[in-house]
């Protein structure tokens, strides 16, 4: 296979590990450089010191090429984006505001930038100020959400209409039918969160991972949607809770990390996207990946078969 992300990131496969806060660091996304995914490292947690060991750490831990990812709204100055420029690393995402003004810095270094973006509105003008590619992010997917929810089948399709840039699709996928049919619509890659999370080489506890396996199709929620952040997470009494009275506490996410790495699932919130339903085993991320391409390949190639039959 060869298409725009491919050549853009240098990874073997179009399959991205999302950038989540204190869990997408060096241990799982050099698992998933090494299976031939694009590990991400994330700077969201605002850890910059760590966040620059983790960077620093993945060269010692894999050959192949990764990424950062650079929340906007969340950096408290431009030292992450000063240090990017100068680190060696190839391939940014940036999120969660306008990309415009960190462009022209990052690709001046060498570097090439997608965006994520929940709108086709957001898609245009990202695409305006000069973005390398898009992350199309459906209402399907765990984390922060855009609180209008459009699913992935519905945003890929008008983003592929409005915009001519290579698109990875994320929210709703965590295998080869996904992948397939996000392809079908328009990407060029998929990006997972929820299925890496739940992985052998994830670093959070077991509990959080077991929690994903046993969820139903209908295991996850949509809490705040008339303030902000608008989040999917898992349903647990915390989250019933705050979904029945509409806005979440101010405090919620103050013991994250309990939940995250303590295993305690009424701490906070465990976000989570709608995959949840179609994970059903703890698995390493070199089967996932691998399975995954295999399932993709039989499909485009029935697919292909199913075309010549009209």
């Amino acid at each position: 296979m060869s298409n725009r992300f491919l050549a853009h990131s240098g990874a073997k496969y179009p399959i991205i590990q999302a950038p989540m806060g204190w869990i997408a660091r060096s241990q799982l996304a050099s698992a998933v450089c090494r299976a031939g995914g694009l590990g991400i490292i994330e700077t969201s947690s605002g850890e910059t010191d760590a966040c620059k060991a983790e960077i620093e750490r993945m060269v010692e831990l894999t050959d192949a090429p990764f990424g950062v990812n650079l929340p906007i709204l969340f950096l408290k100055d431009d030292a992450m984006l000063n240090y990017i420029c100068d680190s060696g690393v190839k391939f940014v995402t940036t999120s969660a505001g306008s990309p415009a003004k960190f462009v022209g810095p990052l690709q001046e270094a060498g570097i090439i930038v997608y965006h994520a973006v929940p709108t086709v509105e957001a898609a245009i003008r990202c695409a305006e100020a000069g973005v390398d590619g898009l992350v199309v992010e459906g209402a399907e997917g765990g984390g922060f959400k855009n609180p209008e929810e459009v699913s992935t089948l519905v945003l890929l399709q008008a983003v592929r209409a409005a915009v001519d840039l290579p698109l990875v699709a994320a929210g709703g996928i965590c295998d080869g039918r996904g992948m397939a049919a996000a392809f079908a619509l328009g990407a060029e890659a998929v990006q997972m969160g929820t299925r890496f999370v739940s992985s052998a080489e994830s670093p959070v506890h077991d509990n959080y991972k077991n929690a994903i396996v046993e969820a139903p199709t209908t295991g996850t929620y949509v809490l705040n949607k008339k303030a902000s952040p608008c989040i999917r997470a898992l349903r647990t009494e915390r989250t019933h809770k705050i979904h029945e009275e509409g806005l979440m506490p101010p405090e919620t996410f103050a013991n994250i990390l309990d939940l995250y790495f303590g295993g305690d699932m009424e701490a906070s919130v465990g976000l989570a996207g709608q995959t949840v339903g179609l994970i059903d085993q703890v698995r390493p991320v070199a089967d996932i990946i691998s399975d995954m391409v295999k399932e993709f390949q039989t499909i485009a190639e029935n697919m292909s078969g199913l075309a010549k039959g009209f």
